[in-house]
This record gives structure tokens, C-alpha cells and sequence, in this order.
């Protein structure tokens, strides 16, 4: 099988020399995923761009997402780093499980994007009507449905990334459920 390897400051092209500078100097590390995606000329730089476009959802919310997809596909990786931001975002210990298990107590409105956000990512793009209509009566819009679908796909390509990949992981390990 495949070794995968992170690539180094040096092994990657100026531009993504600048994006691991500034990573390094805002985040204190490059994390490995990002560093993987180094290895394509633009990759680094577009996936950084999904990442921090604006969009109409919070930050908790965001991670709501980013937690449950990864929950979802089981991606250690990505569960380790948003466990971490999700503590950075305001969540406590118990709140990220919560979140990963789509069980959420704290907040009704977070609580229906957990629900939706799983049934979406477990079914592969086909929720309910059910629960696209909990979605809305949440208090949810047409533009936040759409920024919804884009995090997901955000996540889906960082978790399918490590799955094939196997990276090391760079954060502390996320809890098992």
C-alpha cells in the first residue's frame, strides 16, 4: 500500500511556502492535512478560501457541522482538530460529545442542524422532507441551507482526504463515543 507522507516547507511550491508561513505564524503549527494539501499548487489556497469565505452561519454553528460530518464518516482527524475548535468556539467537553452524537441538550436550534446536518451526511445528500422542513421551522434559511451544504462539502473532502491518507494526527485524540 501507498505510503503517504506530510511534506515539508521545502518540498512544497513558493506559494504554499507563504500559506504554511502564514499558518505557522496564526495557528502556532501547519497542521498535517493542511500541509498534505501542499502538495498540489493550488489546492492549499482554494481549500483555505471554502474554508473562510463568508458565509451567513456562526462559528458554533460551523462547527456543529464540521463535528458531526466527521463523526459521521469517522474521521479521527478531523474529530481531533474541531474537538479542539470547537473548545476554541465556546463549546464545552460535554457539548462536543453531545454534537458528535446529534443529541444535543444546550440548544434547540443547534440541536435541529445536528440532526439534519447527520441524516444529510449519513444518507448521502437525501434528507427527509421531515427533516429539511425541521431545518427551516428551526429558524433556518434557504441562504443558510446553502452555506450548510458547503461546510458539509468542506468536511467531506478533509475527511475523505484522511481516510486515504492515514496522516498522522496532530491534535490531541478526540474521545471515543
Amino acid at each position: 500500500m501507498k505510503k503517504f507522507t506530510v511534506p515539508t516547507k521545502e518540498e512544497v511550491s513558493e506559494t504554499n511556502q507563504h500559506i504554511f508561513d502564514n499558518l505557522q505564524k496564526n495557528m502556532g503549527m501547519v497542521p498535517n492535512l493542511y500541509a498534505y494539501f501542499g502538495k498540489n499548487e493550488t489546492a492549499l489556497s482554494d481549500y483555505l478560501a471554502l474554508q473562510m469565505r463568508k458565509n451567513t452561519l456562526t462559528a458554533k454553528e460551523r462547527e456543529v457541522i464540521n463535528l458531526v460530518v466527521s463523526q459521521v464518516n469517522n474521521c479521527k482527524y478531523c474529530l481531533a482538530a474541531h474537538t479542539v475548535v470547537g473548545k476554541m468556539n465556546g463549546f464545552t467537553d460535554e457539548q462536543v460529545l453531545e454534537i458528535r452524537k446529534a443529541a444535543i441538550s444546550f440548544d434547540s436550534k443547534l440541536a435541529m442542524l445536528a440532526e439534519f446536518v447527520k441524516e444529510t451526511t449519513a444518507t448521502h445528500g437525501e434528507p427527509s422532507a421531515d427533516a429539511v422542513e425541521a431545518l427551516f421551522e428551526a429558524g433556518y434559511t434557504e441562504a443558510n441551507l446553502i452555506d450548510i451544504l458547503v461546510v458539509i462539502g468542506d468536511k467531506i473532502i478533509s475527511n475523505y482526504l484522511h481516510k486515504i491518507t492515514q496522516l498522522p494526527v496532530d491534535f490531541p485524540t478526540a474521545p471515543e463515543l
